[in-house]
């Protein structure tokens, strides 16, 4: 049985969560807590915030299968799920090809590395597959739990989930700022959205969705950032993250950018659950 994750939950940065911010976004009543900046195979830093909570699930977004190989993390999946079953989700991928040296043939090594991954007895059910064309998103419905794109919007929500069907996981993550200037809000997701542009996959899957070239100028055009970070008020923003659920998703991970996190979820928490 698929891990269950809700409707929305929060996505963090390895280094921004601890297992004190763990506790208060369980209590919020999010979903599932989705770490990022390829946390590494031994899980440990999962295995603190799930030691740190009750209840929660806790998803990787994602495993980089260049740096951890499968059978290192099929142990510690399987050390993971003996002390908190139900409560953990594999989330895999190969990253960019600008940051890893041996980026060959990334799809045939998606391919191998799910067929390690069932060698070493991870449930397909607990896997979900870092995915934006439509090659990656067909596997991901086909060997997979579903999938986790990131940098995307709406668009491409309802693209994606007509390509995996209506049965698996699809969980978009989404960045916002809870901040009604818009010079001010693009401030400071501009830089974030910057470091992305020049990543063949993000590029491609936005000359996919429709952006232009001139979309990529200058640190991306303000139609561009504001797309990808969203920005307002806590009810404007709301309806920018249900546009998700309304296109296709399943849930949304939400990554909050600015210096207090835990009032920005504490807001999203009020107007996304009730």
């Amino acid at each position: 049985m698929r891990t269950e994750v809700g409707a929305f939950g929060v996505w963090r940065m390895v280094s921004g969560i601890t297992p004190e911010l763990a506790e208060q976004v369980e209590m919020l009543g999010f979903g599932a807590i989705w770490l990022g900046g390829s946390p590494k195979g031994d899980l440990d830093d999962v295995e603190k915030l799930l030691d740190a909570t009750e209840r929660i699930p806790v998803a990787t977004g994602i495993v980089n299968m260049w740096r951890d190989d499968a059978a290192t993390v099929g142990e510690s999946y399987r050390r993971i799920v003996a002390r908190h079953p139900g409560r953990f989700l594999l989330g895999v991928g190969v990253g960019h090809r600008e940051a890893i040296d041996q980026y060959r043939q990334p799809f045939d090594k998606m391919v191998g590395y799910l067929d390690r991954l069932d060698e070493v007895g991870v449930p397909r059910e607990d896997v979900v597959l870092a995915a934006l064309g439509p090659r990656v998103l067909a596997l991901a419905a086909e060997r997979t739990a579903g999938a986790h794109p990131y940098l995307t919007t709406p668009r491409h929500t309802g693209y994606a989930r007509r390509v995996l069907g209506a049965g698996p996981l699809l969980a978009p993550e989404h960045k916002v700022i809870l901040d009604s200037d818009p010079a001010r809000a693009r401030s400071v997701g501009r830089p974030v959205v910057s470091r992305y542009l020049n990543r063949v996959n993000y590029r491609n899957n936005l000359l996919r969705e429709g952006w232009t070239e001139e979309d990529f100028l200058d640190g991306g055009s303000d139609r561009l950032v504001d797309a990808l970070v969203l920005h307002g008020t806590v009810e404007e923003v709301a309806v920018g993250l249900v546009a998700h659920h309304e296109a296709g998703a399943d849930h949304v991970a939400i990554q909050v950018l600015g210096d207090e996190p835990l009032g920005m979820y504490r807001e999203l928490s009020r107007a996304l659950l009730g």
